[in-house]
């Protein structure tokens, strides 16, 4: 077995297309789209201007077995002052020896770019799909949620990994009628001259903007947490335009401040898993036809300024949504992903009536 980088264009087809191999005949998996894999790979998302991606294939005689990502991400390091890098996109056909090898190669680059650890899996960054399954293998994965084997946990452990932060996935019904407490909340906020008004999409690139200043407010303390860009927010607002439903995607507002938002998505991985991971006329008519009986959806993102917190923003949001959503026959939601020692957001996880029942792991390795 030997691992090498990946230099041609015949290597990337290759790392593209090996989750083919490994997950053919799971019921559970959805293939991503190949294009949007091919733009991240090749460095054309706005995460790279501050990133680097060394990718890697590991080789049995003429046979690819396994891949890996090395990701040196100076936006991390700016913010957080650690020298930590990250590997992502791991997949693997055989066993113990090929994980180590993969791993060694992704230390092996990092290590010479000064890191003292190797975190992940991250694909590429913690704004994107992250963690490694560990609990939760009975459904398919939410849109942009990841997936593997279970097997994965016993390979990334035998080769040294070390846990470091897990990441929570609730589910839940959507109410019949809302939680008296969420009604009492939302109350207390409209008294506090607090409203709630849909995204404008026509004006999508300057809402993602002010989604990205509250966001990046909120979140500053979180485990993990890496500011986005401006550049993010707009590649953001261009990729998900298609895909927003303004009832759904909410800001808070109090005299015309942004103080609050809340964004669900369909889950759009039950029309995805149909299209093989090619979004050509074919598939695009496919995505048009199923995307039509989606019932679930995704709380994707939620975020309140630190000082409009326990005013009942947060309860007004979801009050909203859940008057959007019960119009619309949605049946079924998913928080995610919640760190684990987020007491606050794990509590009103509960309060909403959502059970944990995906985990989703971060593992670190010295360098």
């Amino acid at each position: 077995m030997e691992v090498h980088p990946v230099i041609s264009d015949q290597d990337l087809h290759l790392f593209l297309h090996l989750p083919w191999r490994i997950y053919q005949g799971d019921p559970h998996w959805v293939p991503p789209l190949l294009l949007e894999q091919r733009q991240l790979l090749t460095g054309q998302h706005p995460f790279f201007e501050k990133a680097e991606i060394r990718l890697f294939l590991a080789r049995e005689r003429d046979e690819v077995v396994g891949r890996i990502a090395a990701i040196l991400d100076r936006h991390f390091l700016e913010f957080h002052h650690d020298p930590v890098g990250f590997f992502g996109f791991f997949e693997c056909l055989g066993d113990g020896g090929i994980t180590a090898g993969l791993l060694e190669a992704a230390q092996g680059f990092l290590r010479g770019k000064g890191m003292r650890a190797i975190r992940g899996p991250v694909n590429p960054s913690m704004h994107d799909p992250c963690g490694l399954l560990v609990e939760g293998f009975d459904s398919p994965p939410t849109f942009l949620m990841p997936y593997n084997p279970p097997r994965y946990q016993t390979l990334l452990e035998a080769a040294g990994c070390q846990k470091v932060k897990d990441l929570l996935a609730y589910t839940l019904r959507i109410w019949t009628e809302p939680p008296r407490k969420v009604l009492r909340s939302a109350e207390e906020a409209r008294r506090k001259g607090i409203m709630v008004r849909r995204v404008d999409v026509k004006r999508l690139e300057e809402e993602a903007q002010v989604i990205r200043e509250i966001y990046n407010t909120a979140w500053q303390k979180n485990w993990g947490f890496t500011p986005m860009t401006h550049a993010e927010a707009q590649w953001m607002a261009k990729h998900l335009k298609p895909l927003i439903l303004p009832s759904l995607s909410l800001i808070a507002e109090i005299d015309g401040s942004p103080v609050g938002f809340l964004m669900l998505l369909p889950d759009y991985n039950q029309a995805l898993r149909h299209l093989n991971g090619r979004l050509g006329l074919l598939g695009l008519l496919k995505f048009i036809w199923y995307r039509r009986r989606i019932r679930d959806v995704r709380l994707l993102l939620l975020g309140v300024r630190p000082e409009y917190r326990a005013k009942g923003v947060d309860s007004l949001l979801h009050l909203t949504a859940f008057q959007a959503l019960k119009k619309q026959g949605f049946v079924q939601a998913e928080i995610s992903w919640v760190l684990e020692d987020n007491w606050i957001v794990m509590r009103m996880a509960e309060q909403l009536g959502g059970a944990l029942y995906k985990r989703y792991r971060i593992y670190e390795l010295p360098v």
